[in-house]
């Protein structure tokens, strides 16, 4: 095990890590995964010898990376020390790209949430527009944190429409004209020297819940996002699904209806066209004259939301509320194909919609307990998300550390602080 720094940081064929960096990677990935571990415990979890535990230890000891937390329970003999991971050697932003808004948290490493700011924003005004936003919210984060940008060792970013995971470029978003292929990442280079995780917006909701929400310790979810458009994140076998190019679970453009009404992806009837907030909106005004609420508030006003026919439901107007089911249904109708395809144990129902009231989610719950065969849906949970509006952004913290943390990246940030010769600069909130 003996090794030299120079075996430390040699790369065989110029990517790939050394056996040593790979180890040293494993040994902080179990310190976080675990919270709180002994030097015996992280050779027995991992199958390493005590000697080469405690070398990799030490290393990342002198990084500032770990830190010693107090004294293990006795066991009879000396009692061991306690590891955990010193969250604040580096920090995270995490950044919820949605339709009409977006939200920016900074948290360190242990996941401890240290600034959070959201600002009404329209995806529909570009790329250039929007990043730039976004770039200036995490500064203004990051200097109220009190936190050098340099510090900064990863961003997660979640955008609403289809992305091309290995490049993190949106492809053919159909609420994002000008965004089709835009290099997401590469323009938060110039001000941020550390890499940039892009994702679908549900997956990153998804992630969240999971890392956060009723996901935590579930196997086998679905996250449905209902809001300007309709999506779901996929967690099987507690891995995020994202198929074969990044693009599995959009379920918006599913046909459920054959009525001519056109979606904004170019089909016909797609789920996306007939349950989502904006058709929400297009039936309220094709009902205003069968409705009394709805012809008043537009006498009164030009515009009309989909919180709007939510809120009219409540009071019981009966064309509010026929619009509220049979979003329900025809959603509740595809989820009840994914059940009896996938086979679920938990669906979790989040976005801008899911705070409708118990009418639409019943109506939903309705469609896919009728829909579905009996044992998919005997244990079947469908719950509206715990985390409801901060889903995105907790997810997109997760996000950029689970990235962050996978052994490819963590040998990348162990190379660089071994060549730069010293350990991670603490910031004054450490």
């Amino acid at each position: 095990m003996e090794q030299s720094t120079n075996n430390f940081l040699h790369r065989e064929d110029g990517s790939k890590p050394s056996l040593e960096l790979s180890m040293t990677a494993r040994v902080l990935n179990i310190i976080r995964s675990e919270r709180e571990v002994s030097r015996a415990d992280i050779a027995r979890i991992l199958d390493y010898s005590r000697s080469a535990a405690v070398q990799h230890v030490e290393r990342l000891l002198s990084y500032g990376l770990i830190r010693e937390v107090g004294v293990a329970a006795s066991t009879g003999g000396r009692r061991a020390r306690v590891l955990a991971l010193n969250g604040n050697t580096g920090y995270i932003a995490g950044v919820d790209l949605g339709a009409t808004s977006i939200d920016v948290a900074i948290t360190n490493l242990a996941e401890e949430t240290l600034s959070h700011t959201s600002d009404e924003a329209d995806v529909s005004e570009g790329p250039e527009r929007c990043l730039r936003q976004a770039r200036d919210m995490i500064k203004s984060a990051l200097d109220n944190a009190h936190i050098p940008g340099e510090q900064l060792l990863a961003i997660g970013i979640g955008v609403p429409g289809p992305v091309e995971f290995k490049t993190g470029r949106p492809v053919a978003p159909p609420i994002m004209p000008g965004w089709d292929g835009y290099p997401v990442r590469e323009y938060f280079a110039s001000d941020f020297a550390c890499p940039v995780y892009v994702d679908n917006d549900v997956n990153v909701m998804a992630l969240g819940e999971q890392w956060a929400g009723l996901g935590r310790g579930i196997e086998n979810f679905l996250f449905v996002k209902v809001g300007t458009g309709i999506g779901c994140g996929i967690v099987c076998h507690g891995q995020l699904y994202r198929g074969a190019d990044g693009c599995a679970g959009d379920i918006g453009h599913i046909q459920v209806d054959d009525q001519n009404v056109i979606c904004r992806c170019g089909n016909v009837g797609c789920l996306e066209a007939v349950a989502a907030a904006p058709a929400w909106v297009r039936i309220a005004h094709e009902a205003a004259n069968s409705s009394t609420l709805i012809a008043d508030h537009l006498a009164r006003r030009a515009t009309l939301t989909a919180e709007d026919v939510s809120a009219y439901a409540e009071r019981g107007d009966h064309a509010c509320m026929e619009i509220i089911r049979h979003s329900g249904r025809c959603i509740g109708h595809t989820l009840a194909g994914l059940v009896n395809f996938f086979n679920p144990s938990l669906i979790v129902i989040g976005g801008g919609v899911s705070r409708t009231g118990d009418v639409w989610l019943a109506s939903i719950r309705q469609e896919i307990y009728r829909r579905s065969l009996p044992l998919g849906s005997r244990n079947l949970l469908i719950q509206r998300s715990l985390l409801r509006d901060r889903a995105g952004v907790v997810g997109a913290v997760a996000f950029a550390i689970q990235q962050l943390f996978s052994e490819a990246e963590l040998c990348r940030l162990l190379q660089q602080i071994a060549q730069r010769g010293n350990v991670i600069q603490m910031s004054e909130s450490s």
